[in-house]
């Protein structure tokens, strides 16, 4: 198995086997109620917990991404994530962690201050001009997510032709794009959730294989969304186990990292298809 290669801010981490992220909301109104710290004995605690369970990433986010989450201030976004860093950095300093921000700023004060290793950009570039050469500058490695819109509109532009054809295209674009800024190491996301119906959330995830003929790493982000609860008719705190079920399906299709909210489930999941793998005729 081909193995790819990130270097992040000069610390070198390989996909021999996929990552787990972890998710950490210093937000009040994210849409999973217990993915929610915002109290500084909280943050440890969820971070402490993701580390043990073996998380390989800490991402951490401070504006709600939800469909229609009122909009934030780039100074009350960067000091929830302020917050969660200082904790973050203090207890765990060899901690590889992201910053989930479409905000060129905000990635600048996070890599300089707290030396982030990764910028999380749900917009994918297209919410802030700034973002691409902030992550330029920096040195940081990227998270590519593609997204329609804002989180207060994208539900309302779901038109595709072909949604995985038109994802694959945008996605191939931007890393061409990237890499003419010397921006090599970059990760991408499909953006699941994000401007896609639950049907097309189903067809694009069908199409992993074919994003990853664009030989960077691939992130999935399916964690309690939409796409797994409603058509179950549970809520989104009743979502772990369509979530672990989903993210062993990736995993399978190829996915390099997974962005979860409960990491224990994620982490076994992973080293029972190495297993398979491994052990495989």
């Amino acid at each position: 198995m081909k193995s790819t290669t990130l270097n992040l801010r000069g610390r070198l981490i390989d996909f021999d086997r996929p990552k787990v992220m972890g998710i950490l909301n210093v937000t009040p109104d994210s849409f999973y109620s217990s993915s929610r710290d915002y109290a500084d004995e909280a943050i440890v605690r969820r971070v402490e917990t993701m580390k043990r369970e073996g998380a390989d990433i800490v991402d951490i986010g401070g504006y709600s991404t939800r469909p229609g989450a009122p909009s934030v201030s780039p100074e009350e976004e960067y000091s929830r994530l302020s917050r969660g860093l200082e904790i973050v950095r203090r207890h765990w300093p060899e901690a590889v962690v992201s910053v989930d921000t479409f905000r060129g700023s905000v990635a600048r004060r996070c890599v300089a201050e707290w030396e982030v290793d990764i910028i999380n950009d749900i917009g994918g570039g297209t919410l802030d001009p700034d973002m691409w050469p902030a992550v330029a500058e920096t040195g940081a490695a990227y998270i590519l997510m593609h997204m329609r819109g804002t989180p207060q509109t994208m539900q309302t532009l779901t038109d595709y032709e072909d949604v995985a054809a038109d994802v694959i295209s945008d996605l191939a674009f931007k890393c061409a794009s990237l890499r003419e800024l010397g921006i090599s190491d970059v990760i991408v996301d499909p953006g699941f959730g994000f401007a896609k119906t639950v049907g097309q959330n189903y067809r694009l995830f069908s199409a992993i294989p074919e994003i990853k003929k664009l030989g960077v790493p691939l992130l999935a982000g399916i964690s309690h969304k939409t796409m797994l609860w409603k058509p179950l008719g549970i809520t989104a705190d009743e979502s772990t186990m369509p979530t672990v079920a989903l993210d062993a399906v990736a995993l399978y299709l190829g996915a390099d990292i997974v962005r979860v909210h409960e990491v224990l489930p994620a982490v076994q999941t992973v080293k029972m298809l190495g297993l398979l793998r491994d052990n495989s005729i």
